[in-house]
């Protein structure tokens, strides 16, 4: 079952939420990894690396392929372009508002200007 929208986007920002898991994003951003690699730079064990996996899985950021023995886990940045979507949104209003600002500073001090002229 496909999420919709709102809902990929809350399970996105709930995995991205955990410092380990974004750092395993981080690690998977070089190249795909086993489970094991992804224990290395933890001090956790194998269990809870996979529960985060599941997690990061389950928002769709990562994916597990089958080579011989090896499950290889794989970046899927897909669901981050949704992310950055929304925050763009964000992004448009910071900049409108920073420029009306400016405008309003640059008027203040015209007035200013123009008043010890």
């Amino acid at each position: 079952m496909l999420a919709t929208q709102p809902q990929q986007l809350d399970l996105v920002f709930a995995a991205l939420a955990d410092p380990t898991r974004r750092a395993i994003l981080a690690r998977l951003a070089q190249g795909e990894a086993t489970v094991n690699d992804l224990v290395a730079p933890f001090d956790l064990a194998q269990p809870t690396i996979s529960k985060h996996l599941k997690v990061l899985e389950g928002a769709g950021l990562v994916s597990r392929g089958r080579s011989a023995q090896f499950r290889p886990v794989r970046l899927e940045a897909g669901p981050l372009a949704g992310v950055d979507q929304w925050i763009g949104g964000y992004r448009q209003f910071w900049a409108q508002s920073h420029d009306r600002l400016e405008a309003y500073v640059k008027t203040l001090q015209a007035e200013e200007s123009s008043r010890d002229d």
